[in-house]
């Protein structure tokens, strides 16, 4: 149950970073326009690389850690103080590399690069993974929900014209950091204070780094097809693409809260040695982002025609087809997000994570440079699709010894053909309805409808577990 609760409170946050934009994107997308958007989108894609480099994998990291000494309230607090100030050194280290590069090599929208400087400056004061390795995921979500909601406000209130861009990049990086602030007075009652000596920040520079390097490759096919794009195409092409691959993310995020919950859950088990539970845990997990994923995927991809040019404006007419071109990336990462997060990741395989995540990498930029030239940004979200694929690929076959393939994989077509029923459903109501709202949710909800009765009469799994817990409450 507590496993429950920590997905609940994490995928509530995610529905909230959903219905964020619900608000936020017509309005920004309309006043900014996807020229000044494209240029936000190019200058947070470079500052994403410099404080990736400052935190290295300390946020992965940390969050094991924690969750392998939170038994022990004086170990996990020398685990605390050891990260924290390794991040702080290593992120000062990366802020000082990248404001050398802006005034030594910035030509152009220096002004927006400085402004960035703040996501550098919030990475420093992250302590969000000793949360998460403590698995008290309610600080995080409540924070971050009251600083969402203020630069919400704060966003309608200050940009008004694409002018305003500079208030709008201001926005962001302050919300990052104030919400990173907020969490620090929780670690009073949480932590005890451990003589400096006893620190030793330095012996957990060469584990962060093993995981930096597949966190840093993860993050070049994340932005590599956003900066190839907008060095290969235009800045409009690099914002229509930006907004459907945000709305794609956007949708995914509540499936792959599971990663997020689970890393430091198996990571405890993993370090009390409790291998049938790992096991037991991972195929609930990878049979409840299944579930999750399919109709997701097939849901968005019926509405994205409509959709896109209704949500961003009329000039966002292309963005439907790249949202339905890269909608299945929802369920090739909801597959990864378990074999990698949430297996390799805490049982200690970094080796084999990396692995994955590079093969990913390379075939993205591999993809980016023979697609993007002649389809723009249909071509970086294919690229994005067959790397994403390409990453879920080799992490089931590291697995193949320890998971059994045959059991991820044994029930998935009740759910495909669940979620194409459902497809076929909400494409033809999308087709005869005019997009408003009031048509949006319905066919949300009619396909809703639509996949639980066949989820029903398929007898998916999913449906056995959901009486389970429903029976265990009672």
């Amino acid at each position: 149950m507590k496993v429950i609760k920590n997905y609940l409170y994490n995928a509530g946050y995610q529905i909230l970073l959903m219905f964020a934009p619900l608000i936020t994107t017509p309005y920004v997308s309309r006043v900014l326009g996807a020229h000044a958007y494209g240029i936000n989108t190019y200058t947070n894609g470079w500052v994403t690389f410099f404080y990736l480099m400052g935190q290295m994998g300390i946020t992965l990291y940390g969050n094991r850690e924690v969750a392998y000494h939170r038994d022990d309230k004086y170990e996990r607090s020398q685990t605390f103080w050891g990260i924290e100030i390794l991040q702080l050194g290593t992120i000062t280290i990366a802020l000082i590399a990248y404001l050398a590069a802006v005034f030594l090599f910035s030509t152009t929208f220096k002004e927006y690069y400085l402004l960035q400087t703040l996501w550098i400056v919030a990475a420093g004061l992250d302590v969000s993974w000793y949360f998460m390795g403590m698995e008290d995921f309610k600080k995080t979500v409540t924070r971050n929900t009251i600083v969402k909601l203020i630069s919400i406000a704060l966003i309608f209130m200050l940009v008004r014209t694409e002018a305003d861009l500079w208030k709008y990049v201001l926005l962001l990086g302050l919300a990052q950091v104030g919400g990173n602030v907020t969490l620090w007075p929780y670690l009073r009652n949480s932590i005890q204070w451990v003589p400096i000596k006893e620190w030793h920040p330095l012996k957990h520079f060469y584990p962060s780094l093993l995981l930096f390097i597949p966190t840093i490759t993860t993050q070049i096919y994340l932005v590599v097809n956003k900066l190839m794009l907008g060095k290969i195409g235009q800045p409009t092409a690099l914002g229509q693409f930006d907004f459907a691959d945000k709305i794609v993310k956007l949708v995914l995020a509540v499936v792959t809260a599971t990663g997020t919950v689970m890393l430091p859950h198996v990571a405890n088990k993993y370090a009390n040695g409790d291998v049938k539970g790992i096991r037991t845990s991972l195929y609930s997990s990878f049979d409840f982002v299944t579930a999750m994923s399919v109709p997701m995927m097939f849901g968005l991809m019926a509405i994205s025609s409509k959709f896109a040019p209704w949500f961003l404006g009329a000039e966002y007419v292309d963005t439907g087809r790249i949202i339905f071109l890269e909608a299945p990336v929802i369920l090739f990462i909801a597959w990864s997000n378990v074999t990698g997060t949430q297996y390799l990741m805490p049982v200690n395989r970094v080796k084999e994570y990396t692995l994955s995540v590079t093969a990913g990498a390379v075939v993205n930029i591999i993809g980016n440079l023979f697609l993007i030239e002649p389809y723009s940004a249909n071509g970086a979200a294919i690229a994005t699709v067959i790397s994403e694929f390409a990453v879920t690929a080799v992490q089931l076959y590291f697995v193949r010894t320890t998971i059994s393939r045959r059991m991820l994989f044994k029930d998935l077509w009740r759910y495909l053909l669940s979620g194409l029923i459902m497809y076929f459903v909400v494409l033809r109501l999308n087709e005869i309805m005019k997009m408003n709202i009031i048509n949006l949710a319905a066919q949300v909800i009619i396909g809703a409808v639509v996949y639980l009765l066949c989820i029903l009469v398929f007898r998916a799994p999913i449906v056995k577990r959901a009486k389970q817990i429903l029976a265990d409450r009672q």
